[in-house]
């Protein structure tokens, strides 16, 4: 079972760590807010809200945002630090659908290199399906380029079991073009958050 399954696992973290990656949103919120708001996007939805650093620049342009949160505590960070105006549901992505409401955007950040292979292509096809006609999702991902590649115990082919059980898969430019080639994809950027990611946007025809 990867680590995005667990809830207990997030909930140790959220629980023990409280806003462990502060409140500013990260650099690929703010280049995910540009587009949406040049696309003209009403509404927004976050798997993988967390307690709502990124979710909350949205917000701010006047979007709608729907997230999708596996732990109760950070969902009870969100709704302390941005009150009740954004729906959030409580579950794993790995249970998408929660709704059967189409989205302008989809932003997905730090969480698909968590999931298995058979997890990972079930939320790209989720989210792909839930997206408007021309609406863009967004995700990012670690990149192999990242110094923690290689290290860890070997789960399976560039995944990796590291910092005390976070299972993650590292991405090349291979691999996205296998997982995202059919679902839209329009653009594989390079970003750096704490370590170096993939910026990968896809449209939906």
């Amino acid at each position: 079972m990867s680590n995005e399954q667990q809830p207990e696992f997030w909930e140790r973290n959220f629980t023990e760590k409280r806003e462990m990656w502060g409140l500013d949103p990260a650099q690929s919120a703010f280049k995910a807010k540009d587009i949406f708001r040049a696309q003209g996007a009403k509404s927004i939805l976050v798997p993988g809200f967390g307690y709502g650093r990124n979710a909350q620049l949205f917000r701010a342009q006047g979007m709608q945002v729907t997230g999708i949160e596996i732990s109760a505590s950070a969902i009870a960070m969100a709704e302390k630090h941005y009150g009740h105006s954004m729906k959030i549901w409580h579950g794993s992505v790995t249970d998408m659908p929660f709704d059967e409401k189409r989205y302008d955007g989809i932003f997905c950040y730090a969480l698909i290199h968590l999931l298995g292979a058979a997890e990972r292509r079930k939320l790209i096809s989720d989210c792909y399906r839930q997206l408007a006609a021309n609406g863009q999702m967004i995700f990012t991902v670690i990149s192999k380029e990242a110094s923690t590649y290689g290290t860890g115990t070997l789960i399976s082919k560039d995944r990796y079991e590291q910092f005390g059980g976070v299972t993650m898969f590292f991405y090349d430019r291979i691999s996205i073009e296998e997982e995202f080639g059919a679902a839209g994809l329009e653009e594989v950027s390079r970003i750096t958050e704490h370590f170096p990611f993939y910026f990968i946007r896809c449209r939906k025809k």
